[in-house]
């Protein structure tokens, strides 16, 4: 079972509000919520760093892995899911980055200008607001704080009229008891008895009516400062109300759970993995490795004569001497594959027809043109006449 709450000490009573010079822990509220948002830019510029270590070990943990799996033998749907893992990794590192430097550039900086302007200081005395709030408190509580002084001083003079008379009636009553004293003794201390009551009686009557002063008092002094609290109040709601707007801003940078960016990541990651195929990667491997692949059987090669190569300044010299141009040209007909190694040979395929314009010369070499309009030269011992 749940102990019972303890009575509050007696001291409690001193830590009141209401209390001299305790109005200082309302004043010094102000100091602590300019600390408090300087405590709460550092937070989050810790956080900021940590989404951007997070960021830069997501990246680093992509690269590493996607050289491996590029080196390892998986093939088709399997490799682009694996694959896809380090795309969405990359994409969930440019977010936790732009998370960073949101958390710095937008959160960071909207506080600190808040904090700016919201803790005005004034000249030698810190906050604008405590300064204010310390003279006001002090102002309204400097009259019922006298009136309290006063009271407590009658206080202690009462009571200590009481212990005079509690110590006058205690000697009284031994002497009444003290068959041996004399009468006139006795007389004497009934008297200072008498005399101690009536001092007593006397303090009574200034404390009471103290008291009356202070409590008559007590409803002003309260009205006055409740006006100054109340002020107070008003401008810590404006900060709670702010520091609450800053930290739901702060939740929907780093709230990634209903981002649409990481939705679509992982939407697109499972959609990959569904996507990998047994047969298909099966099919593609027997393709490219297995019994599909396409192979040269063993079959007659034809035997293609060598080509002569083309000595081009003892070409180029025969034909500044001049050659004859054949008018309209011969029609001839490729019997092999020929692919130019320079940029004016001709390069056809075994049956192609073409126009030759110019006869061979001594190297073994023609000049035509293709059907396509390119001029240049061609090995003569690789066409023959179209009939």
């Amino acid at each position: 079972m749940a102990s019972l709450p303890r009575e509050p000490p007696e001291d409690a009573k001193k830590q009141s509000f209401w209390m001299p010079g305790n109005y200082v822990r309302t004043v010094h509220r102000t100091e602590q919520s300019h600390q408090a948002c300087n405590d709460i830019v550092a937070c989050f510029m810790e956080r900021a760093k940590v989404e951007k270590q997070y960021a830069q070990q997501l990246s680093q943990w992509s690269s590493k892995w996607k050289s491996i799996v590029d080196s390892r033998p998986l093939y088709g749907s399997l490799m682009r899911a694996w694959q896809c893992f380090f795309t969405s990794t990359e994409r969930l590192s440019a977010l936790h980055s732009s998370i960073s430097q949101s958390l710095i550039a937008e959160e960071g900086e909207r506080v600190k200008t808040w904090q700016k302007e919201t803790f005005p200081k004034k000249l030698f005395c810190g906050f604008r607001e405590s300064h204010d709030n310390n003279t006001s408190f002090s102002r309204a509580q400097k009259p019922w704080s006298k009136k309290l002084i006063k009271l407590e001083k009658a206080r202690v003079a009462y009571h200590k009229s009481c212990q005079r008379e509690q110590t006058a009636l205690d000697k009284e009553k031994q002497a009444n008891e003290n068959s041996e004293m004399s009468p006139e003794k006795k007389q004497k201390i009934t008297e200072a008895r008498e005399k101690a009551t009536e001092e007593k009686e006397k303090t009574r009557e200034r404390y009471e009516k103290v008291l009356e002063d202070v409590t008559s008092y007590t409803p002003r002094y309260m009205e006055e400062m409740e006006a100054i609290f109340e002020q107070s109040q008003e401008e810590e709601r404006k900060r709670i109300s702010f520091l609450k707007q800053a930290f739901l801003s702060i939740h929907r940078h780093l709230d990634i759970t209903n981002n649409e960016s990481v939705k679509a990541v992982y939407s697109e990651l499972h959609h990959t993995l569904m996507s990998i195929n047994d047969q298909d990667d099966l099919k593609w491997w027997k393709n490219s490795h297995g019994p599909g692949m396409p192979t040269d059987w063993p079959k007659i090669e034809e035997w293609v004569p060598p080509v002569k190569k083309l000595k081009r300044k003892k070409r180029d010299q025969k034909r500044k001497e001049g050659r004859p141009v054949m008018i309209g040209g011969v029609k001839v007909r490729a019997l092999y594959d020929y692919v130019g190694e320079e940029g004016d040979e001709l390069s056809f395929k075994a049956g192609e027809v073409f126009l030759k314009v110019e006869e061979e010369d001594d190297q073994g070499w023609c000049r035509g043109v293709l059907s396509g309009g390119k001029e240049g030269f061609y090995p003569a011992n690789y066409v023959e006449v179209v009939e």
